[in-house]
C-alpha cells in the first residue's frame, strides 16, 4: 500500500466497478470509508454485496443510507411495472435512474465534508457501459467544480477531488486491474434483477457487459447465475 493520503468516500454499489475502485483507493493509500444507497431498487441484493465487499476490501467504516428514488420512478430499476430489457436498443436505456450519481455523489460529498476529506471516488465508465449520461468524463467535471463551489469547505479553500478510475477503462481492462489487486469478484451482485440470494439472470445489460469483460479479460468468472 502506498503512503497514508488520508480520508476517502468511496461510492460502493456492491457491483464490479464500485469493488473495483475500493480496491483502488485502498492500494493507493486512502483511509476508505464507503456509502451504499438504498435507493428502492429492485436488486436490493446488492446492498448485501457492498457489506462483503467492505468488510473484504479494505474499508475502515461503511454506511448503507436510506434514499426514497422508487417514490419518484422513471426507471426500470426502481419501477417494478418496467420491465428490465433484456436486449440492447437506441438511446439512453429504460435502466437510466433519473439524477441517480448526482445525488450518490452528493451525499457522498455532505459525508466527506463530515469526515474532513475532500477525496471522492466513484466507478462510472464511459467505455463499455449502458449509455448513461452520468457516467461521462463531462458529468464528473461539472460535479467536481460543483463541489467546490457547494461547501463551506470549499469556499475556505479546501479543494474536493471527484476520482473517477475506470472511467476511461474497458470491462476487460477493469477485471484485469481487480484481479492484480485480489478482488475477489465472486462479493459482487451487478445484475439488474438479481435474486434475494444474489444470482444473476444472465441476459440485463449488465449481465452481458460482466459476462463479455470476464471473457476479454481472460478471467473466471465467478458470476452465480439462476439458470
Amino acid at each position: 500500500m502506498s503512503e497514508d493520503k488520508g480520508r476517502a468516500v468511496i461510492l460502493l454499489s456492491g457491483g464490479l466497478d464500485s469493488a473495483t475502485v475500493l480496491a483502488m483507493a485502498h492500494e493507493a493509500g486512502y483511509v476508505c470509508h464507503a456509502l451504499s444507497l438504498d435507493y428502492g431498487q429492485r436488486h436490493r441484493a446488492e446492498l448485501a454485496a457492498a457489506k462483503r465487499v467492505a468488510a473484504a476490501h479494505g474499508a475502515v467504516e461503511h454506511k448503507v443510507l436510506p434514499l426514497s428514488l422508487d417514490a419518484i420512478g422513471g426507471s426500470a430499476l426502481t419501477d417494478r411495472s418496467i420491465d428490465v430489457p433484456e436486449a440492447g436498443g437506441e438511446g439512453i436505456p429504460v435502466t437510466y435512474v433519473p439524477a441517480r450519481n448526482t445525488v450518490f455523489l452528493a451525499l457522498a460529498l455532505g459525508w466527506a465534508e463530515v469526515l474532513g476529506s475532500t477525496d471522492l471516488f466513484v466507478g462510472v465508465n464511459a467505455v463499455d457501459y449502458s449509455g448513461y449520461p452520468d457516467c461521462r468524463p463531462v458529468f464528473i467535471e461539472a460535479f467536481e467544480r460543483l463541489a467546490n463551489v457547494a461547501t463551506k469547505a470549499g469556499v475556505e479553500g479546501n479543494v474536493f477531488k471527484v476520482h473517477a478510475p475506470l472511467i476511461e477503462l474497458s470491462k476487460a481492462d477493469i477485471i484485469r486491474a481487480g484481479a492484480r489487486l485480489g478482488v475477489d469478484y465472486s462479493l459482487t451482485v451487478s445484475c439488474y434483477q438479481a435474486d434475494d440470494e444474489g444470482r444473476a439472470c444472465g441476459h440485463c445489460d449488465s449481465c452481458r457487459l460482466r459476462r463479455e469483460g470476464f471473457r476479454a479479460a481472460g478471467v473466471l468468472d465467478p458470476t452465480r447465475y439462476r439458470v
